[in-house]
């Protein structure tokens, strides 16, 4: 299996605070108080940096990619 490590598809935890406007420990907290909610593979850290996936933060918020509402938006004009 190969990864791409430059996908937008893998973030910091910072980064997907940001982008669901969310607070910026939000990830941090929310996997420290309730991992189960995250699915299998969506977060790993390292050392003290947390990444997560896109897909990890559209199951824990219940929102889509921000981002991706933006060029759904742009497709329908």
């Amino acid at each position: 299996m190969e990864i791409n490590l430059d996908s937008q598809e893998i973030l910091s935890a910072k980064e997907a605070a940001e982008i669901w406007h969310k607070n910026t420990d939000y990830v941090r907290t929310s996997i420290h108080k309730s991992p189960e909610k995250w699915p299998k593979g969506s977060w790993r850290k390292f050392g003290k940096q947390i990444i997560v996936t896109a897909y990890g933060m559209e199951q824990v918020t219940g929102k889509k990619d921000p981002r991706k509402q933006g060029k759904l938006n742009a497709k329908c004009k």
